[in-house]
């Protein structure tokens, strides 16, 4: 089963971090990830630019409205995700739990089951 291991964070934290303090994090997650990168069992990895960056689509009455931000309802926000596969949910939250036990900037990591779609490609 594929998983998303989605990161939440508070980003003025994060964000703050100094170079050096940025790469001993960053040194930490990778030692977590090698195992599951050895096994071929980890996808895509991704962090994402602050929020302060980001553009919402929202729906509107008549058309969809163009908003800069998230404007999320929540004090953390999504820092990033990983996509794993593994084999139960239990393995899924003990790689979650071993990326917050090395990650202080972490407030908490979401574990989500997910599909992959191929828009346009034919599956029989």
């Amino acid at each position: 089963m594929l998983y998303a291991i989605l990161c939440y964070a508070h980003e003025e934290t994060v964000f703050a971090w100094s170079k050096e303090e940025e790469a001993a994090v960053m040194d930490k997650l990778m030692e977590v990830q090698q195992p599951l990168m050895q096994a071929g069992k980890l996808g895509p990895v991704a962090r994402l630019m602050p929020t302060t960056a980001a553009t919402t689509v929202r729906k509107g009455k008549d058309e969809p409205l163009v908003i800069d931000g998230p404007f999320a309802e929540t004090k953390e926000a999504l820092l990033g995700f990983y996509t794993v596969d593994a084999e139960t949910l239990e393995e899924a939250v003990a790689f979650a739990k071993q990326l917050s036990s090395v990650n202080p900037g972490s407030s908490s990591y979401e574990i989500r089951p997910f599909h992959v779609f191929y828009p346009g490609a034919i599956k029989t």
